[in-house]
């Protein structure tokens, strides 16, 4: 019974993202998004960024929620990472 509690425990702990701090949510506003390929190429940018949970593109608002790993990734490199796909961005006020 024992090797199965901690079976358990482990296949829980591996299934669940690790966040060394609080995991923070930022809205970015996303310029030249004018196809409905545009999104995907913002939300694979993202993806691909150490310490990104998730990624939610708004097409009609022109908007990205990004949930991240503070200690892993910073606003800044996010802005970079759709810029770089060829999307710039910035923090929505």
């Amino acid at each position: 019974m024992r090797i199965l509690a901690t079976v358990v425990a482990l296949v829980i702990t591996a299934a669940t993202p690790a966040f060394a701090g609080l995991p923070q949510t930022v809205v970015l506003d996303v310029q030249n998004m004018t196809c409905p390929i545009c999104p995907i190429t913002v939300q694979k940018s993202l993806e691909r960024v150490a310490g990104v949970a998730d990624a939610k593109v708004d097409f009609d608002r022109k908007t990205v929620t990004v949930k991240f790993d503070p200690d892993r990734a910073t606003t800044a490199t996010l802005v970079k990472a759709t810029t770089n796909a060829g999307y710039p961005s910035g923090v929505h006020k």
